[in-house]
């Protein structure tokens, strides 16, 4: 089997988002953010996996670009979660390089398969 550098990339961040919601919760009784991170954080792995059988080239953009817009909302829970001090400085910025990697990739990923599109027309 090929190697797929966004499912496992995604699927490793939807774990750590967990493991993140997990803590933030036992440990300092956050419930609110948490949970939002929480839907956020997975569902970027979600649809990266739907992205893989999609129904045509179209459907593939469409369900990365959602990834993408959940990257970003990812970004912001976390640095709302940071700023508002439930997060210290070495936690936020090991798992915001990750969230800004995935969505380096993401945004890749929607850019080539967009210029290959362009050309086989």
């Amino acid at each position: 089997m090929r190697e797929n550098i966004v499912r496992e990339k995604s699927f490793a961040f939807a774990l750590r988002t967990v493991k993140l919601y997990r803590f933030l919760v036992e440990e300092k009784k956050e419930y609110i953010l948490s949970k939002q991170l929480m839907r956020s954080g997975t569902a970027i792995g979600a649809l990266q996996s739907e992205s893989e059988n999609a129904e045509s080239e179209a459907d593939f953009i469409h369900k990365l670009a959602i990834a993408q817009k959940e990257c970003n909302e990812t970004l912001y829970w976390l640095k709302l979660l940071y700023y508002s001090g439930y997060l210290d400085e070495i936690a936020f910025q090991s798992i915001y390089c990750d969230a800004e990697e995935l969505k380096r990739i993401i945004t890749a990923i929607i850019k080539t398969t967009k210029e290959r599109g362009k050309k086989d027309k």
